[in-house]
């Protein structure tokens, strides 16, 4: 019988943190039919060995590795891993997160409940229970002062622009669910196949980061909406794959957000904006590749 879930998990050098997800899915996912597809991206370290120890300790089986000789990034590997499946529900899911039981329950219901939600995604947290703010909203130039690690926002959280970038369960009406959003993160998120298929998928331009921005703002313009649910939970370590090779993952960050920005905020090569955000991703990055760089 054909799985009703893929769980899509794109991994690079993540070997222990991957082991541990695919433990923590077995147990999650219980009482689902559901398959899982690792694509790994060349990585250097044990990661095959996690994922076929995953595949074997599973109580059903349900894991596949897909090995590439080269890192293709997050968005080609995905749509590797969305290809090689035929499930309806697609659960993108980063190799350094924890699925605790009953996660699938609201997100299913979400998508049943909602004909045209496209993607519906769970409060993303961090080990010591802090929400990392994974429902935002679209990304503009205040993003850069007001996005979801900046300064500003650290210490003005409460401030009109920090509310809009970054949406915190807590501001969800009493008695609220679920909400709509512009876009979530992709480090767990519940996708419909027929959505996902009808925009053409992730962009693979995208080799890190922003590609989740980018799906969304496209779903959203193909008349889909993007749904968050709260009481849904997955914990999330975060940067385990980019911190081991921190200055591509710094270059790919500004590459993309640049990207983002062409693409939906200054399509026009000769917009001011444009320009602007060009030069100023282009310092950003020369500044974190100095303090990458230091001892």
């Amino acid at each position: 019988m054909p799985a009703d879930i893929t769980v899509i998990i794109v991994n690079y050098n993540s070997g222990p943190h991957l082991a541990e997800c695919l433990t923590s899915l077995d147990a999650g996912l219980a009482g689902f039919n559901w398959e899982g597809v690792v694509v790994d991206n060349a990585s250097t370290d044990d990661s095959e060995k996690a994922a076929d120890q995953g595949q074997s300790e599973s109580a059903s089986g349900h894991v596949r590795l897909v090995r590439l000789p080269n890192n293709t990034g997050f968005a080609a590997g995905a749509n590797l891993g969305v290809r090689t499946s035929a499930s309806d529900r697609l659960l993108f899911i980063n190799p350094d997160c924890v699925v605790a039981p009953g996660l699938l329950d609201p997100l299913l219901s979400e998508l049943d409940t909602c004909p045209r939600a496209a993607a519906v995604a769970p409060c993303v947290i961090n080990e010591d229970g802090s929400p990392q703010g994974n429902a935002r909203g679209d990304p503009t130039m205040m993003t850069g002062l007001f996005g979801r690690s900046t300064l500003l926002s650290r210490l003005f959280p409460s401030a009109p622009w920090a509310r809009r970038n970054v949406r915190r369960s807590r501001t969800l009406p009493e008695g609220q669910r679920a909400a709509s959003v512009d876009w979530v993160s992709g480090s767990c998120v519940l996708v419909r196949r027929e959505a996902f298929t009808e925009i053409g998928g992730f962009d693979e331009r995208y080799f890190l980061y922003w590609e989740d921005a980018d799906l969304c703002r496209r779903l959203r313009n193909a008349g889909w909406s993007i749904r968050f649910r709260p009481d849904a939970r997955v914990v999330h370590v975060g940067a385990r794959s980019s911190r081991t090779v921190k200055p591509l993952a710094i270059r790919a960050f500004h590459r993309s957000a640049y990207l983002y920005y062409a693409t939906h905020v200054a399509p026009s090569r000769w917009s001011l904006g444009r320009w602007l955000a060009a030069g100023l991703l282009f310092a950003r990055c020369r500044i974190k590749l100095v303090a990458a760089r230091a001892p």
